[in-house]
C-alpha cells in the first residue's frame, strides 16, 4: 500500500521527549488545513488537561492487546513501560480521502511505518542542546528528578536514530521550526508523484491531441 494513497501524503514526526514535537505538530495542523493528525492509542494514564479521543485514545492493556492481535495497528511500541499504537484503518482511510496525515511517533514506530509504507516522509525534531532539553522537561512539572534523568538518558539513544529520517528540524526558535515544517510539506506536495495525481485532469487536457 502506497503512502500516497489517493492524494494524501503520510508524514512521520519523531523526537525525544521534551523536544517540542507535540506543540509543533499542533501548530502545523492549525496552520495547514490539508493536514490531519493521527490520534494514537495508549495504555498510559491520562494527564491533567488531556481528553480521551483528542490527545490519545486511552485504553487498558487488555484492550490494546486485543487490537494488536486483530492487526488493527499500523505500528506499535513500548515507551517508558506504556503501549502506544496507530490505527491502520484510520490512517489509510484519511489518506484515501485526500488529506495528509501526520503520525507523531517515536523512532521505533517510525521504522515500522516505513517498512509498511515506504513512501512515508520522516521528520526528526532535535532540541538545540541537552541543557535546553532538560530545562523543558523540568518546566513541565510532570515528572520527578529520577524520571527526568531516565528521559534524558533515553533521549540520547533516540536522537542517535536521526539518520533514518528524511528531514531534520532543530526546535530552538519555535516559529522558525514551524516555518521549516510548513516548507517541508510544501516541497513534498510539489514532487512529481503527488503533484501529478492532483493535476491529473489538467495533464490529460494539456497532453490530449486536437
Amino acid at each position: 500500500m502506497s503512502a500516497s494513497t489517493g492524494h494524501g501524503r503520510l508524514y512521520i514526526v519523531s523526537a525525544p521527549s521534551g523536544a517540542g514535537k507535540t506543540s509543533l505538530v499542533s501548530a502545523l495542523a492549525a496552520a495547514d488545513p490539508l493536514v490531519r493528525v493521527s490520534v494514537s492509542h495508549t495504555t498510559r494514564a491520562m494527564r491533567p488537561a488531556e481528553a480521551d479521543g483528542i490527545n490519545y485514545h486511552f485504553t487498558d492493556h487488555a484492550g490494546f492487546e486485543r487490537m494488536l492481535a486483530a492487526g488493527d495497528f499500523l505500528e506499535h511500541a513500548v515507551v517508558f513501560g506504556n503501549l502506544y499504537g496507530t490505527s491502520r484503518s484510520w490512517v489509510l482511510e484519511t489518506l484515501s480521502s485526500g488529506s495528509d496525515v501526520i503520525l507523531e511517533i517515536d523512532w521505533q514506530g517510525a521504522r515500522q511505518v516505513r517498512e509498511r509504507l515506504p513512501e512515508a516522509v520522516s521528520i526528526f525534531i532535535l532540541p538545540p542542546s541537552l541543557p535546553a532539553l532538560q530545562a523543558r522537561l523540568e518546566s513541565r512539572r510532570q515528572d520527578g528528578p529520577e524520571v527526568i534523568r531516565e528521559r534524558m538518558r533515553q533521549a540520547v539513544g533516540e536522537m542517535s536514530h536521526y539518520g533514518e529520517a528524511d528531514y531534520l528540524v532543530v526546535n530552538d526558535d519555535f516559529e522558525a521550526a514551524l516555518q521549516e515544517l510548513l516548507a517541508i510539506l510544501k516541497v513534498e506536495r510539489l514532487r512529481i508523484g503527488p503533484q501529478s495525481a492532483r493535476l491529473r485532469e489538467l495533464l490529460t487536457e494539456l497532453l490530449s491531441a486536437h
